[in-house]
């Protein structure tokens, strides 16, 4: 299958969390979670930003569904749900996914209730690839070109060879697969902390890439497709530079949304180049980023 489309989308939807915490099952492979906030009040602070970002992006003419987290569910990293499903104009991919508490976020009657703007005609499931300890979490472990059907991922614990080779088979993508370091030498978790593509511009930590033979693949992947490259450090990537996502809202607008933090770790000539390609929007994801591992592109699946 190889719809075309574009690179960004006006609708959205999130996972208001009913129980976010630090979630001791991701943090083994997720270098940018912590403990040690007070759990008592991590959920409420969580609320607050989740409800705040909400607001904002709808204050940008973005369309965005709410889906309230089921009570009880035992799911604390339901914020992100880019993690387990993604759209592809009628085609819905499920996904594999490594923390087992993370495998009831998968929710199928969510779909239903986003058939209103998402026509959906067929349903991937790759979650049985958990049998086999493979796992694929989404638009976490891969940053889609999906102009160019391009799919870039670094390998990790959460992101296997076979489950992505299995979606581009369905979905009609080049992998362009390669390995990502953090600095303190561990593989980074997900893709799009370190990467994040928009229609006309690349945001990636190429220092992160230790092999020069792959490193260079990437850069000319994008250069090929006529990205203008921001290159971030791993300051910036710790500080969640990377986990950046170009909307377009209802007025033909482009939003390049971000935390806080991202956004202050940005230098003047990163802001000027972004500014060329879409308007800076931000909002404080503290709590969610600190004891989630998770900043703003992961908070929100995009409706093709």
């Amino acid at each position: 299958m190889n719809t075309m489309t574009g690179q960004c989308t006006s609708r959205i939807f999130m996972v208001r969390p009913a129980d976010f915490r630090y979630n001791p099952l991701t943090a083994t492979s997720n270098a940018f979670q912590s403990a040690g906030d007070d759990p008592g009040n991590v959920q409420q602070r969580a609320l607050s930003e989740f409800d705040r970002m909400v607001e904002i992006l709808r204050s940008n003419q973005l369309e965005i569904t709410v889906i309230n987290d089921l009570e009880a569910s035992n799911t604390p990293d339901s914020i992100f749900p880019n993690n387990w499903i993604s759209f592809h104009n009628g085609l819905v991919f499920l996904y594999p996914m490594e923390a087992e508490n993370r495998r009831g976020e998968r929710r199928k009657e969510v779909i239903g209730t986003l058939s209103h703007i998402a026509a959906v005609s067929r349903i991937e499931d790759l979650s049985y690839f958990e049998q086999q300890s493979k796992f694929l979490e989404g638009t976490g472990s891969m940053v889609l070109d999906r102009v160019n059907k391009l799919a870039y991922a670094c390998l990790s614990p959460r992101t296997h060879r076979d489950v992505l080779t299995a979606f581009c088979e369905i979905a009609g993508y080049t992998p362009i697969v390669f390995r990502a370091m953090g600095d303190t030498g561990t593989p980074i978790y997900h893709t799009n902390v370190m990467m994040c593509i928009g229609e006309q511009f690349a945001v990636v930590c190429l220092e992160s890439i230790a092999d020069v033979t792959e490193r260079e693949m990437v850069s000319n992947s994008l250069g090929r497709t006529g990205k203008e490259l921001v290159a971030i450090s791993y300051d910036q990537v710790n500080r969640f530079a990377g986990n950046m996502l170009e909307l377009k809202n209802m007025n033909g607008e482009h939003i390049l949304f971000m935390s806080e933090s991202a956004y202050r770790s940005l230098t003047t000539a990163q802001v000027a180049v972004l500014e060329k390609y879409a308007r800076l929007c931000w909002c404080s994801l503290s709590t969610i980023e600190r004891n989630g591992g998770g900043s703003a592109r992961c908070m929100i699946a995009e409706i093709f």
